[in-house]
């Protein structure tokens, strides 16, 4: 059985098994048709099939007799499902292994921390690659100081340096990848008479504006509505738009350089069937001179003429509420470094941020991962994060703003009933997006060591909350989430 965090990257993956170990393969994943599925799931139950390959789903596949479970890029965070089943398809695949004596092996250049904590405790055995494959050279990275271009005049989202760059490389007829998280035109779009905002009517965060279609979208929970011609408020005409997302950039980057041709790849344009596999192969067989993309470029693909990567701003992920946000940097910047010289030409790289002297960015440019890894985990075990300890957060949601602040407060008193000194309870506070379709919510922390002794005294609470409380209230429990917002 062969993971992989992204269903874009299970074509490449299945071409590469294919011509290794010929036509004994089934595909899985939530992009197939329920037909599909069903074929593919009754191959793998009739043992018609040898190799399994699919993103995180495929771990509940009806395998008689499993012989290895390979996990690929095991540091993503799409391994564990944010929706209801919760689960985490690594300790499924640790639970599975475990019960059928079998190897369980995790590949990534960037492990997960907490994966490699454990390597080097002797938990699990470490093995290390020292070359890159063909023995290509690693990329030389480039940090561009954002601060500096402002100072220069350079308003622009293309640094001189990388706007250089990309010249040098359509003269040499070699590819361009360019990296922005952010999809859309921008991010958020404001009258500069009386300061409204658009905002989602169902969640608490901004309208992100889409120029192909015109439109204000909200990425949560897919509410949209038409863009601004007059504010709401005051009846202005003065809006105006503000940050950038992979639309803009790819406005900016046919107005920097005309006639070129671009591709872009983000959650907008893979829509459709097989969109993924469109879209890479496109840019690869067409030879398009720069692939525009969101996280979906930046992993696991092979273009042996991609030659400069462009990263516009490395920040993104560096200024989120969570205490995994240097780690994220440092694994989203390296991988994206290692798209480029993947082929007999060497690569370069350049990262564009306002942080240059952050350690995460330091060490991407490095591409040293134990340098990182000794700076993170000196860290995590002053502040006590994993993996010194799990955090379990308990998320509290309802239609009704007062019910759910009275729920919150109410399941934080009776933890704290049941609380001894092997756990820490935070207060009961609003989640930092207090409201998503249409449901406000608050949550409470705790950081411990996950044990029987915790999951017993946490559903001893909730057994009692629920005893006296309304079931208009929804709490769910999730250990060590990816996502604290």
């Amino acid at each position: 059985m062969m993971l992989v965090p992204e269903i874009s990257l299970t074509p490449q993956m299945v071409d590469r098994f294919l011509a290794r170990f010929g036509d004994c393969i089934s595909v899985l994943h939530s992009k197939l048709s329920i037909g599909e599925r069903f074929d593919q799931w009754q191959k793998i139950k009739e043992n018609e099939t040898k190799i399994i390959i699919g993103a995180r789903s495929a771990i509940f596949a009806p395998v008689e007799d499993l012989g290895i479970i390979l996990i690929d890029e095991e540091h993503d965070s799409s391994y564990k499902s944010e929706m209801t089943p919760r689960y985490n398809a690594k300790e499924i695949a640790y639970y599975l292994a475990k019960n059928n004596n079998i190897p369980l092996v995790l590949g990534s250049a960037t492990p997960d921390i907490n994966t490699f904590y454990k390597a080097k405790a002797g938990k699990i055995k470490l093995l290390t690659l020292k070359n890159r494959a063909n023995k290509s050279k690693l990329p030389k990275v480039n940090i561009v100081d954002l601060r500096d271009e402002l100072a220069q005049g350079n308003k622009s989202m293309i640094s001189t340096l990388l706007h250089n760059k990309i010249e040098e490389n359509l003269k040499n007829k070699k590819q361009t990848i360019l990296f922005l998280n952010r999809r859309g035109y921008s991010t958020f779009v404001m009258c500069r008479n009386c300061g409204f905002t658009a905002k989602c009517k169902n969640c608490n965060v901004t309208l992100t504006y889409h120029k192909d279609e015109n439109k204000l979208k909200c990425h949560l929970c897919g509410f949209e509505t038409h863009n601004l011609i007059n504010c709401p408020t005051c009846g202005s005409k003065n809006i105006k738009y503000f940050g950038t997302g992979t639309q803009k950039l790819e406005s900016e980057i046919h107005n920097v350089f005309p006639g070129i041709s671009t591709i872009r790849m983000d959650i907008d344009t893979v829509t459709r069937k097989n969109s993924h596999e469109v879209i890479l192969n496109k840019f690869k067989d067409e030879n398009i001179d720069i692939l525009i993309g969101t996280q979906m470029v930046v992993k696991g693909h092979h273009f042996p003429n991609v030659t400069l990567v462009g990263v516009i701003a490395a920040d993104s992920s560096l200024n989120i509420d969570d205490f995994r946000a240097s780690e994220r940097t440092f694994q989203i910047l390296t991988q994206v470094a290692g798209r480029a010289g993947r082929g007999s030409t060497p690569g370069e790289v350049v990262i564009q941020t306002y942080n240059p002297d952050h350690f995460s960015i330091e060490y991407a440019k490095k591409q040293d991962y134990e340098l990182f890894y000794n700076a993170e985990i000196s860290l995590r075990e002053r502040l006590k994060y994993p993996p010194f300890c799990d955090i379990i957060v308990l998320g509290i949601n309802g239609k009704n703003e007062i019910m759910v602040k009275k729920a919150a407060e109410k399941l934080a008193k009776i933890l704290n009933k049941y609380k001894d000194n092997s756990f820490f309870i935070s207060k009961a506070i609003p989640s930092p997006i207090n409201r998503i379709k249409n449901r406000f919510r608050w949550r409470i922390i705790i950081k411990c060591n996950f044990t029987n002794n915790v999951i017993n005294k946490i559903n001893a609470s909730l057994e009692e909350y629920y005893k006296s409380s309304k079931k208009d209230i929804s709490i769910f429990v999730d250990i060590n989430p990816n996502n604290m917002m």
